[in-house]
């Protein structure tokens, strides 16, 4: 196990309390966001990071970054691993939330009535990264709409600024700028158009740890936690990885940090551990987590594993039903033939002239 500091400390801490609390951009003053502040911890998966920092660099002054997607099931450490990113350069970062109804100036600049009754222009966390020569997060960004993906359209390729229409501003971005954007797969999200696509690139697939990984990552995240839980957690996650289920290092710390809670409501009793770890594990992955054997069956089945294709017929009627008007003569039940004389001969009997 490898990870990209020794520590807790966070190297852009330097960086984020040097920052102005304001910019002024074509006679607006603009007020700035606040960085974001945490360790960069990052745990395992040494290369995915190095892919990642590779996409910030400029190898020439005419070259520019690359704004990766980073791609994977929730609770892998899509963010975590952009913070670690952020953390290795030293730089400011900012973490924007982007949902179903964002619109483009929630992502650029909004206007607020200040207490002197004047309007106060506030920037974004996107746009202060971009006037800090910082690093943006637009953290799962498929849940965004097209309509705000427009409005960064010229920032993510050679021309990079953004058009506030609240202000009337152009804003450019610094060349020290970089960002990324993360994305669960999932079905609750938008279906980013081809042309935001091209901008963001590569794709960056982040995966679930190995066994060693994943139990480092338990144990720097609940230092506390007794090595039997813990690796009756890790246990399950790697079982649950194998039966391509979604169950993530997150699942597993909150799971565990339960049970660790249960148990201390109950310490003395003989068999709590396991009782608490079961308990849990329903009630937070659900009653179905605890035969993951048979929850893999069934995802498979509704996936359309085992299913036989439906025509149309098969919403109306079932597949024995005589009235069904896919049903061969074959599957009549009547003969072996193709006929309708009643015995299995293919042939037709004479007809009685």
């Amino acid at each position: 196990m490898t990870d990209s500091q020794n520590d807790d400390e966070d190297p852009s801490a330097g960086a984020a309390e040097a920052l102005p609390r304001s910019i002024e951009v074509d006679g607006v003053s603009l007020r700035l966001a606040k960085p974001f502040q945490g360790p960069g911890q990052w745990i395992g998966q040494q290369e995915i990071l190095m892919q990642l920092l590779a996409c910030w660099i400029t190898v020439d002054d005419a070259d520019l970054p690359l704004t990766p997607r980073l791609l994977g099931s929730p609770g892998v450490g899509k963010t975590q691993l952009a913070i670690a990113g952020a953390a290795a350069q030293g730089r400011p970062l900012f973490i924007y939330q982007c949902t179903a109804d964002t619109r483009p100036e929630d992502l650029l600049i909004t206007p607020v009535l200040s207490q002197g009754g004047e309007i106060a222009y506030h920037a974004s966390p996107l746009v202060t990264a971009m006037l800090c020569g910082g690093v943006c997060v637009l953290d799962e960004g498929n849940r965004m709409n097209e309509k705000s993906w427009a409005s960064l359209a010229p920032l993510f390729d050679s021309r990079r600024y953004v058009e506030s229409i609240v202000a009337g501003i152009t804003i450019a971005a610094d060349s020290r700028f970089r960002a990324a954007v993360t994305m669960n797969q999932d079905e609750s999200t938008f279906e980013i158009p081809d042309y935001i696509l091209s901008r963001l690139q590569p794709t960056l697939e982040v995966g679930f740890p190995n066994k060693q990984d994943e139990m480092a990552i338990l144990q720097y995240h609940l230092p506390f936690a007794e090595a039997d839980m813990l690796a009756m957690t890790v246990d399950f996650l790697q079982e649950s990885h194998r039966l391509k289920l979604d169950f993530s290092p997150r699942d597993g710390i909150s799971l565990l940090r339960y049970a660790l809670k249960r148990m201390m409501q109950d310490s003395t009793h003989p068999v709590s551990k396991d009782a608490a770890w079961q308990e849990s594990l329903a009630k937070c992955l659900g009653e179905d987590a605890i035969d993951l054997e048979a929850l893999a069956q069934r995802q498979r089945r509704t996936l359309g594993g085992d299913a036989v294709p439906l025509g149309l017929a098969d919403l109306f009627f079932d597949q024995d039903d005589p009235l069904h008007p896919d049903l061969s003569d074959d599957d009549d039940g009547l003969d072996g033939d193709d006929d309708s004389d009643g015995d299995s001969s293919p042939f037709m009997d004479d007809p009685p002239y």
